[in-house]
């Protein structure tokens, strides 16, 4: 069964409810936190990984609590050719998704990791890595 990737946004009204907890106990959803953030308003953001064959019930709760929910459609292509393995990109990627395969120092790109946070493409003095949606 594949995953998908959705990025949900929280009010302050929000942001203190159990949903994860709802989500696995009361859909049977396989939930992976890629990446959280709330700031002092309490207003969050949440990029999860969502897999179960009850996706769309889960999906329609969250819906039902007020929570925004939108896909990840947006992907980073990275461009090989363009690359000089500089490593610059590594340092700013979050989730590991882009490191140096040791011993020969290459830049690799595992795309299961990526988040599309798009720190990459700032950094990239290469113009390797593309966002696309």
């Amino acid at each position: 069964m594949p995953s998908k990737k959705i990025i949900l946004r929280f009010s302050p009204e929000t942001s203190d409810k159990p949903i994860i907890y709802h989500l696995v106990k009361d859909f049977d959803l396989v939930v992976n936190i890629i990446k959280a953030h709330i700031n002092p308003d309490k207003e969050g953001t949440l990029v999860l990984e969502l897999t179960g064959e009850r996706y769309e019930e889960g999906i329609n709760f969250l819906k039902e609590q007020k929570i925004t929910v939108q896909r990840l459609a947006e992907q980073i292509n990275y461009h090989k050719e363009r690359c000089t393995s500089c490593g610059c990109c590594t340092d700013s990627c979050p989730t590991g998704a882009l490191y140096l395969q040791r011993p020969s120092m290459q830049v690799n790109f595992d795309g299961d990791k990526c988040i599309v946070c798009q720190m990459c493409v700032k950094v990239c003095p290469m113009k390797a890595m593309e966002v696309c949606f």
